[in-house]
């Protein structure tokens, strides 16, 4: 059942890759959830653990609030992928095999994540407005979970946690351009929806059978 799980939310993804760019709809926020809720059920029927099943699943009420488009949802949004970050970064501090890793032997990337951190605070939050106080706590929340990956050994179904944490960052980042420091007719605006949604589903995809 948890592989018919994988291929449906897989077909939602691509299904609303299609859809990304056409205007909000209940049924383009109801694929772009479900193509994550999806991935939180099949770790639940496969056993997998609870605080993967609650990340998952926090991140698809995510999807749905940000896909309403407007400004109370955009915040509802913003607060389940925060809470989502956090369960994240729980379940990678407590997985088991996460004593075999040392923060100390990946330092450049750590170094590199505080240094990102610094350069999006000093961008984000001039320019952020009235949303300038959840926009510069959500960059230590985002950046905490890509730290807590960091401890976990890169070997086996575990190696893919890191680069889906990458991803993540990566389309928060992106998301976080578009709306705050790219001018609404820009051109590149055509091709975020497109970086975005990959690297954002396939993070999620990711973190679900590496840890599942």
């Amino acid at each position: 059942m948890s592989h018919t799980l994988f291929w449906i939310a897989a077909a939602c993804a691509l299904a609303y890759l299609a859809l990304t760019a056409r205007p909000a709809s209940l049924m383009r926020s109801a694929i772009k959830t479900a193509s994550v809720a999806l991935l939180a059920l099949m770790a639940l029927v496969a056993g997998g653990p609870m605080l993967l099943v609650l990340a998952l699943a926090l991140c698809a009420l995510g999807d749905w609030l940000l896909s309403r488009e407007t400004e109370a949802t955009f915040m509802a949004g913003v607060g389940a992928f925060a809470a989502g970050h956090l369960a994240y970064a729980a379940l990678f501090l407590t997985h088991p095999a996460s004593e075999t890793a040392r923060l100390a032997s990946v330092w450049p990337l750590v170094a590199g994540l505080a240094v990102l951190g610094l350069v999006m605070a000093s961008l984000l939050g001039p320019r952020a407005g009235a949303l300038r106080a959840p926009v510069l706590a959500y960059i230590p929340i985002i950046l905490g979970m890509g730290l807590a990956a960091l401890t976990l050994p890169q070997s086996g179904m575990l190696a893919w946690v890191l680069p889906a944490a990458a991803a993540f960052i990566a389309s928060d980042m992106i998301l976080a351009t578009e709306k705050f420091l790219l001018p609404p007719d820009h051109p590149a605006l055509r091709l975020t929806p497109y970086l975005v949604w990959p690297l954002y589903w396939g993070a999620q995809m990711g973190f679900a059978l590496a840890l599942t």
